[in-house]
């Protein structure tokens, strides 16, 4: 995680390249002209995913602080299908690359234990079935024809941050989704992502609190540059990037 787009496409310039160990690996190059204009470029939304309460006047603020930059907001639509079922091969694999810690009993040494903390996520795995796991590629494979239909009519796609669909979807597809700080929304919970329980319960804040919120933007495939220009322009025209919280100056 990187305070500012361009911190993380310096990063990613780093990082990146063909790994000849990699069967998975592609070469490729980044290709990233922080001066080349986006005016022109369509951005993709979900118009029911701005209207939902969910979602929050800074997601529907960016999509209108795009249209003024010269990008085109352009409505598209997904299919109503159970994407959630995509976390089976996530899960899947990551019960693999845990086995040892499951089957030694190490994981019931870590600290969350909740039934939707890691450790138990390791357990259940477990008793997924060869059709279970077969079954969800084959809907990986419908979900990734489906995002390529949607990327031959736009360049992008803007999704509210908390939207869970999208983030589902491109952890299964491999798109590149960097999420932009665009403002700030005040919250009375904290969202947590470790598997609250009763020994662990969600902090409340009362007043509410004011936090960092953005929105997410989903690329084509080996086409971070493209999201890297609007992800800069959407920075600069919230004004946002050169703000601190108290004591991270």
């Amino acid at each position: 995680m990187t305070r500012t787009v361009e911190d993380a496409m310096l990063v990613l310039q780093a990082i990146s390249g063909h790994d000849a160990s990699d069967f998975s690996s592609v070469p490729s190059k980044l290709d990233f002209n922080a001066s080349e204009p986006v005016t022109g470029l369509k951005v993709g939304y979900v118009p029911a995913w701005l209207q939902v309460d969910s979602a929050t006047d800074v997601d529907r603020a960016a999509l209108e602080t795009l249209r003024a930059q010269g990008l085109i907001p352009t409505s598209i639509t997904l299919p109503d299908w159970p994407y959630e079922s995509l976390n089976l091969i996530l899960f899947a694999e990551d019960a693999a690359s845990f086995e040892e810690l499951t089957l030694s009993g190490q994981a019931n040494t870590l600290k969350m234990q909740v039934p939707a903390a890691w450790p138990n996520l390791f357990r259940e795995t477990r008793f997924l079935s060869a059709v279970d796991l077969v079954q969800a590629e084959r809907m990986r494979r419908r979900v990734a024809l489906e995002i390529a239909r949607i990327f031959s009519e736009v360049d992008l796609l803007l999704v509210p941050s908390l939207r869970d669909e999208m983030p589902t979807i491109s952890n299964q597809t491999g798109h590149p989704s960097p999420t932009v700080r665009t403002g700030t929304v005040e919250v009375s919970e904290a969202r947590n992502d470790s598997a609250p329980g009763a020994k662990n319960p969600t902090a409340k804040f009362s007043p509410p609190r004011k936090v960092p919120h953005g929105v997410t933007l989903v690329g084509r495939l080996i086409d971070e540059g493209t999201i890297a220009r609007v992800g800069m322009t959407l920075e600069s025209a919230a004004g946002v990037s050169t703000q601190r919280p108290p004591g991270f100056n």
